[in-house]
């Protein structure tokens, strides 16, 4: 069998790895049964469900239509870095890190610094657009959270709610 679509094959591979990573790991909570599901109910079916898409991905990668075989390009630093390095930053800004002295900045810091260090993913990026964009996702974002689900979690930097 010749694989026809690496793209495919590496992606569906994935996919089954993660899956059967989320079924293991639902294992560890108590699962339950349809009538009455406990916490790891979701995790394994969502677990399972993905690795299966994961292995049809996979074996459809062997009857791909590509003309030049669909080969894995290079890999991408510019935007990996930056958007795994956004996440980062909205998790520390979010809560901040005790551990060296730096307070929680809250959920409207956080947004900001996550969509405009992420915006930087892309070469040729717009501060401008990116500001506009993180608007709209903080006043979204306050309106989901912490109005209509009145969630509790720190909204703005501590110095200033002190």
């Amino acid at each position: 069998m010749k694989l026809a679509s690496q793209k495919d094959f590496f992606s569906g591979l994935m996919f089954t790895i993660v899956g059967i990573t989320f079924a293991i790991g639902a294992t560890n909570f108590t699962v339950g049964s349809a009538a009455r599901m406990g916490p790891g109910y979701f995790p394994l079916l969502l677990g399972i469900v993905l690795a299966g898409l994961g292995v049809i991905v996979t074996l459809q990668s062997f009857k791909s239509k590509a003309v030049d075989g669909d080969p894995i390009g290079s890999v991408a630093w510019r935007p990996l870095g930056f958007i795994i390095g956004a996440n980062l930053a909205f998790g520390i800004l979010l809560v901040g890190l005790p551990s060296v002295g730096l307070p929680a900045f809250g959920l409207i810091v956080a947004i900001y610094a996550l969509v405009i260090i992420a915006g930087y993913a892309r070469p040729n990026s717009s501060l401008k657009e990116s500001v506009i964009l993180a608007t709209i996702l903080a006043v979204g974002s306050y309106g989901a959270f912490v109005y209509a689900l009145n969630l509790q979690f720190p909204v703005w930097p501590a110095f200033l709610t002190a």
